[in-house]
């Protein structure tokens, strides 16, 4: 209630809405000292936690940069369902099937379907691992003794710029009708980009950081460990990222030419028998399974580099 402040001479100098109360003040020993006046005007002061608490943040399924992607998944879907590509592009249903017709597909042959997925996922892992391993060692090595190592990145590059159709019969004919063509496919195929990326990193280093290595007389494989490979994480990283996709292309990619099994084996005998719907649902599955090991290596990339400014929000 709005009351006047007297002064000294008792007459009140302003009316204000202003109400004094006293709260306890804590001594450092932890012992009520003194009582201590507070003001607060309508928007009272509290120091109840629960007036307190901040705001609830929506949720996360609320925000746009998810919400518009699903919204436009789901139109994407609902166009082709209704034949409006068909209509567009002059198709007809074998060659374009129906969202609905693909589904069905899907869950016909889903063990199978599952079972390939399987296959096809573990040849772009495997290479994946060897040929990011050895794009590693190779800007390693470039790093290290530049003069020597400096063109063993322009050997990965031209092996790189090789067609994957060219690499598949060379391949299989090393080593032969398994798993490990597929393999040697894909580490051919990933091993140019964490090569690059990952000498960008290690060679990127600040001139002062080196510096006070060199200060504390750190010798090179003290420079290497604790300065240049950390710089070249976020680096590393974002190979991994580039090559997680990579992969999957490859090994579908070499399974068409030599192979008993995976999606990509599938794929092409599905086209050939024109069964377009089992075959749609073998691209449906390798972008999932794509989508999916990209998502791992991402979630890879927050726990082991949460240091990085990338990875702070």
């Amino acid at each position: 209630m709005a009351t006047g402040i007297p002064s000294e001479r008792g007459q009140p100098l302003m009316e204000s809405n202003t109400t004094v109360r006293d709260i306890p003040f804590i001594a450092s020993s932890g012992k009520e000292a003194a009582t201590a006046p507070i003001t607060s005007t309508n928007n009272e002061i509290t120091t109840d936690p629960d007036k307190r608490r901040s705001p609830r943040r929506p949720s996360k399924w609320l925000n746009p940069g998810v919400i518009l992607p699903l919204l436009a998944g789901v139109l994407f879907l609902i166009l082709w369902e209704v034949q409006v590509f068909h209509k567009l592009f002059d198709l007809k249903k074998y060659q374009l099937p129906l969202p609905s017709a693909i589904a069905e597909a899907i869950r016909d042959h889903f063990s199978l379907l599952l079972s390939y997925t399987g296959y096809t996922l573990t040849e772009a892992v495997v290479g994946m691992l060897i040929g990011s391993a050895c794009g590693f060692l190779i800007a390693l090595a470039a790093t290290a003794w530049p003069r020597w190592g400096g063109g063993s990145l322009t050997l990965v590059a031209a092996l790189n710029a090789v067609p994957i159709v060219a690499l598949a019969p060379i391949m299989n004919l090393w080593f032969g009708d398994g798993i490990g063509s597929r393999a040697a496919i894909v580490t051919a195929t990933t091993m140019a980009a964490m090569a690059i990326n990952a000498y960008k990193g290690m060679a990127a280093v600040d001139p002062l950081a080196l510096d006070l290595m060199h200060s504390y007389a750190a010798g090179k494989p003290a420079v290497f460990r604790y300065l240049r490979i950390q710089n070249s994480l976020p680096y590393v990283f974002t190979a991994l990222k580039i090559n997680a996709t990579a992969s999957m292309i490859g090994a579908i990619v070499g399974e068409f030419f030599f192979s008993s099994r995976g999606l990509g084996y599938l794929l092409s005998n599905s086209i050939k028998v024109a069964k377009m719907p089992l075959g749609w649902s073998c691209i449906v599955l390798a972008a999932i399974a794509g989508v999916l090991f990209y998502l791992i290596v991402e979630r890879l990339e927050k726990v082991f580099i949460k240091w990085h400014s990338s990875q702070r929000s």
